[in-house]
């Protein structure tokens, strides 16, 4: 509400000096001067509550994502790989607005933790196998209007923002968001370094 603050009290303070100037009879040069200046303080006021709307956007609202919250990791994984793949999902999962992350390297999906969604199991579609290709990440602000969302069914039905992240060439890190555009730049940083120093390890120890 205090995004709309300037703008009522612009309109609400002009509205107020054109009634005042309507019902008085008899108007002096010190009065018209308040009223001009009354007037331009409103007019400043709904400038200022005008701009806000542009350099404040609404924030997308988020979802109550449909599924189990869980912590699924490979058991034939080597316990530092074990360790360092719940240090980098916990940091997401808190540090960011990621709701669930999904991991697959060499062949094998090796972690699932956050909300999950009905499949076990990272299906590498056209999206995934293009970013291992490439080693550029894809973000999809929104979900619902890509139509390679079919291939993220091991994630929440309803997830709105989806990062896949390279983990070198034989994997790929999946984060899911409740809500679209929702990730900003300081966030994708932060998933690439973790995916960078994730993927080290991972191909220190296969």
């Amino acid at each position: 509400m205090i995004r709309y603050l300037p703008l009522v009290v612009g309109i609400v303070g002009g509205l107020a000096l054109l009634a005042n100037r309507m019902v008085t009879a008899n108007l002096t040069s010190s009065q018209s001067r308040a009223d001009a200046l009354g007037i331009l303080l409103s007019a400043v006021l709904i400038l200022i509550g005008l701009l806000w709307q542009q350099v404040q956007p609404k924030l997308p609202e988020a979802v109550t994502l449909v599924g189990e919250e869980g912590f699924e990791i490979a058991e034939n994984l080597p316990e530092a790989v074990k360790t360092e793949l719940a240090w980098a999902s916990h940091i997401l999962l808190t540090n960011t607005v990621t709701k669930v992350v999904a991991v697959y390297y060499d062949r094998q999906t090796i972690l699932r933790r956050g909300i999950l969604g009905k499949s076990k199991q990272v299906n590498i579609g056209t999206i995934a196998q293009r970013v291992m290709k490439t080693q550029k990440p894809v973000y999809l602000v929104k979900l619902e209007l890509y139509p390679g969302r079919v291939e993220f069914d091991y994630l929440p039905e309803n997830t709105q923002g989806v990062i896949v992240q390279p983990l070198g060439e034989k994997g790929v890190m999946v984060l899911g968001a409740s809500a679209p555009r929702s990730y900003t730049k300081q966030d994708e940083n932060w998933v690439t370094a973790i995916a960078d120093k994730l993927a080290y390890n991972l191909d220190k120890y296969q």
